[in-house]
């Protein structure tokens, strides 16, 4: 039927693999063309040998594999050993704190995304950035911007306030946050830069703005945005937001387990620095909603087995017949 294109025909050699580097850095993948019917067509590679091998990813992407520990933690725990704090309390009442994976506290994981931030930039191992990111200049406000805003590290206050302005303003969620952190700590491994005082609250507005339109369903405009910091242009926001894409290669996908990975480690990052999760005692009401929300799950998942079950069978029956025809054929 003369000629014809699959992404699914491998070549005798694959193409190199383009590394994890900033656009503009790439180099052009090498192709292949395919001789049929002695016509010569555009070999299309298979998305396999796009994808960069699991030894090389684990090495250096923990934001693609829930494998590979979270960059934040381990800069956060060079600091040397942390204070430990308990609190005992001796009563017949229970305590619960209402962060769970898939609903988070909106205060305390804000709390934990921007400390994590915080340790990104005090334990930074050089200053590699570029100009799109550089606050001197792109500035987000007319006030001048300090001479020595490429030393001074920010404090952890000044960050959650700059992150707390933008949810409050734009309604975003805490899952919003965790990804939020995701996308970050994916460009510096992607981009090989490092998050700085001169960089910092463009890379966290091009990661909020990024993960805000991916998770959010009611996503935020970048006009929105031009509302919130009223000294930037809807213009630099587009900029700032194609620059993003292509250093991420457009890599947006954040899988459950990467999600739940960076949800945990958030926690464990709490723990390490005294940032405890609002406790509530459980009460009746409470209790109820809790009994709710794990019956739903689980006829959720009676569900799930049962539509499992019956594609099983059907499959079995399909099998039946064609194996009941050739036998009467």
């Amino acid at each position: 039927m003369g000629n014809t294109v699959s992404c699914c025909v491998s070549p005798e050699s694959s193409p190199k693999l383009p590394s994890r580097l900033p656009a503009e850095r790439l180099e052009e993948v090498q192709t292949s063309t395919e001789v049929s019917d002695d016509n010569t067509v555009p070999y299309l590679q298979h998305i396999s040998d796009r994808e960069i091998p699991d030894e090389l990813a684990l090495e250096s992407n923990p934001s693609d594999h829930a494998r590979v520990s979270t960059i934040f933690l381990s800069k956060s725990q060079t600091d040397g050993e942390k204070s430990w704090h308990y609190t005992i309390i001796s009563c017949s009442t229970i305590f619960i704190d209402d962060s769970t994976v898939s609903q988070p506290n909106l205060k305390s994981t804000i709390k934990c995304v921007t400390l994590a931030i915080y340790y990104h930039i005090k334990n930074r191992d050089s200053d590699r950035s570029l100009d799109i990111f550089d606050e001197k200049l792109h500035p987000l406000s007319r006030e001048p911007v300090p001479d020595d805003y490429l030393h001074v590290d920010p404090e952890h206050k000044l960050i959650y306030r700059f992150v707390r302005t933008l949810f409050s303003a734009a309604q975003l969620t805490a899952e919003c946050a965790i990804v939020t952190l995701v996308y970050l700590e994916r460009l510096l491994t992607y981009a090989e830069l490092d998050i700085s005082p001169a960089n910092w609250k463009l890379i966290v507005l091009g990661a909020i703005l990024l993960a805000s339109k991916v998770w959010d369903d009611q996503a935020v405009w970048n006009v929105d945005y031009c509302q919130i910091l009223k000294d930037i242009t809807v213009e630099d926001m587009n900029e700032m937001e194609r620059h993003f894409l292509e250093l991420l290669q457009f890599n947006i996908n954040v899988p459950a387990s990467v999600y739940a990975k960076y949800y945990f480690d958030l926690r464990q990052l709490a723990d390490d620095n005294n940032l405890s999760f609002p406790l509530e005692p459980l009460n009746n009401q409470r209790a109820q909603k809790l009994e709710a929300i794990s019956r739903l799950c689980e006829d959720k998942y009676k569900d799930l087995s049962r539509a499992a079950m019956r594609r099983s069978l059907s499959a079995d029956n399909l099998i039946g017949i064609r194996r009941s025809n050739a036998v009467l054929s």
